[in-house]
């Protein structure tokens, strides 16, 4: 099967593209287009050209790149490049993150042992400064995800100071079609990817793999390491949780759209 692999990329993140670039060289399956949409002023974006020119991404028949002209951040940099993607289905890939050799190829054979699923995840390992890889074990069994669970889990980990959802939202593998049924990336901050799984969860059963399929990076330029002022995150969070039961007491994608 072919997937568009989807990258918001903007110039902070310009150092770790060649290494994106080269895991989805290494992949086992090389059926994949890499829409990477940059995010950007066109000085910024003509930096971020230089280096895809340098390391021969650029050169890749495989490879589609798209500016806007202006800096909008992940969740919309994202969506515009899900609107150029033709296939069944659709992988992020940060541009500061890299996939496992195995990833494409396991999330797409995942997705279509289960036809009724609308997304497959297998969990990340996290990426040292040093290159050291560290696993991290999953939060729930691997299988058949159950609509809702995840958001389950999610409110307990919060109740813990735990942000982040018991699967990465990083590294997931969507059904296109229920990708564009939420619209895309949610317009939050510093969670879009949460709210997007979450949602896509409320309304459609998934697939957990144990098997890493993303080397999440971790680094000083990391949005999630920046201290701001912005300090509606508890609100964030409880608008993800109303959207999450809302779409739960719906009739599942597949009876209404897949």
């Amino acid at each position: 099967m072919r997937v568009d692999v989807v990258t918001a990329a903007h110039l902070d993140y310009a150092r770790y593209l060649p290494a994106a670039w080269e895991s989805l060289r290494r992949q086992t399956s090389p059926h994949w287009t890499w829409r990477l949409q940059l995010d950007g002023p066109p000085e910024e974006t003509a930096e971020l050209d230089a280096v895809l020119d340098a390391c021969g991404a650029s050169a890749d028949g495989r490879v589609s790149i798209g500016r806007h002209g202006t800096r909008e951040g992940p969740a919309v940099t994202r969506n515009i490049a899900l609107g150029g993607c033709i296939e069944q289905f659709v992988q992020n890939l940060d541009a500061d993150d890299e996939l496992e050799p195995h990833t494409l190829a396991a999330l797409c054979g995942a997705l279509t042992a289960h036809p009724t699923a609308g997304y497959a995840v297998g969990h990340a390992r996290d990426l040292r400064p040093d290159g050291t890889l560290e696993p991290a074990p999953l939060d729930l069994p691997p299988g058949e995800l159950a609509r809702g669970a995840l958001a389950v889990r999610w409110q307990a980990r919060l109740a813990t100071g735990r942000v982040l959802p018991p699967v990465h939202p990083a590294g997931v593998m969507w059904r296109r079609t229920l990708l564009i049924t939420l619209g895309g990336w949610s317009a939050l901050r510093g969670v879009e990817d949460t709210a997007t799984l979450l949602a896509g969860s409320a309304l459609a059963t998934g697939v957990l793999l144990d098997l890493p399929t993303l080397r999440y990076r971790h680094h000083d330029a990391q949005h999630s390491r920046q201290h701001e002022k912005f300090s509606g995150g508890g609100v964030q969070h409880s608008l993800i949780l109303q959207r999450v039961a809302l779409l739960t007491s719906t009739p599942s994608w597949v009876d209404q759209w897949g």
